[in-house]
């Protein structure tokens, strides 16, 4: 497909700082390269990563050539096809994570896409493919459950916690859903065995111990949390390994998303059947991408999806 313009709009990062950072403006359209597609974007959505990077906290692990394209979450439409791409044909709609998603148009390798499932909205998919891919490799990478093992998810409304939810329970796993003692009615919709406030030290205190914790949110919390851990326990995380658990004979596994198309594929088929849920609290357009990430930021209570 010859596209008739050559410019898009996109959100620019000009420097570590506030959401004052961040510019809607016109660039060049990217070129699909070899094994490539380039994509004609319908959503894509606020992740934590996100605002972490533009503050500039993860400079020294993740450092970046300013001016960049922010954003990792991808649905679209396939509009170019870069030479030597097979299995994908223009005009199918996809999902993915990559990089550089702020933008009207992107190009990816052609292999770290899923299909998107009938039963999708393209202008809401891209709410999906980061917290499920993360979700699923904190439980299935980073702990690998066998059935009847008591293991709680932290941050379990949160998406990559919701994610994480579903999969230990798919595996047979005792969970426990770990959320603020607030958020206890809306938590039964989890489909959880238990649920614990993990702001409340006594509930805490009085836990039985667990096979492993899945950690979606770290601080204070998992610092609590750790002692009720079994002895060679795992702790997976995907903020990192806590301070609290030198010295502890307690497996840490540190958790990073990798591409996984087949997987995410899967998962983002079974949200659009309603097996679970990945719930949206603001829609935006990219010109409104200060306030999307200033919501996302604030603790929005679901995903903010950001549309051209």
């Amino acid at each position: 497909m010859a596209l008739t313009v050559k410019t898009m709009k996109a959100i620019l990062l000009q420097g570590y700082g506030t959401v004052d950072q961040l510019v809607y403006e016109d660039v060049p359209i990217p070129v699909a390269a070899k094994g490539e597609v380039l994509v004609k974007l319908t959503s894509t959505s606020i992740n934590p990563i996100d605002y972490k990077i533009r503050r500039g906290d993860m400079k020294a692990i993740m450092p970046l050539q300013l001016p960049t394209i922010p954003g990792y979450d991808l649905a679209g439409q396939v509009v170019a096809l870069g030479e030597g791409v097979k299995g994908l044909e223009l005009d199918t709609l996809v999902l993915g994570v990559t990089d550089h998603t702020y933008a009207e148009y992107v190009t990816c390798k052609a292999g770290i896409l899923a299909l998107m499932p009938e039963g999708l909205n393209p202008s809401e998919a891209g709410a999906l493919p980061l917290v499920l891919q993360t979700g699923a490799q904190l439980i299935e990478k980073g702990i690998g459950p066998k059935s009847g093992q008591r293991l709680l998810v932290t941050g379990a409304l949160g998406s990559v916690g919701r994610t994480a939810v579903h999969i230990a329970k798919q595996r047979g796993a005792y969970v426990i859903a770990g959320v603020r003692a607030s958020q206890r009615a809306e938590a039964a919709e989890l489909g959880a065995d238990q649920i614990v406030a993990i702001d409340n030290e006594q509930e805490v205190a009085s836990l039985k111990e667990l096979d492993a914790v899945a950690d979606t949110i770290g601080r204070d919390v998992i610092d609590r949390l750790i002692p009720h851990i079994k002895k060679n326990g795992i702790l997976a995380t995907v903020v990192g390994k806590p301070k609290s658990a030198d010295g502890r004979k307690v497996q840490v596994h540190e958790i990073w998303s990798q591409p996984d198309a087949k997987r995410l594929q899967q998962l983002a088929g079974e949200v659009a059947k309603g097996a679970f849920t990945i719930p949206i609290s603001k829609r935006l357009k990219l010109a409104e991408i200060r306030q999307a990430q200033e919501l996302a930021e604030k603790g929005a209570s679901g995903k903010v999806v950001v549309t051209p």
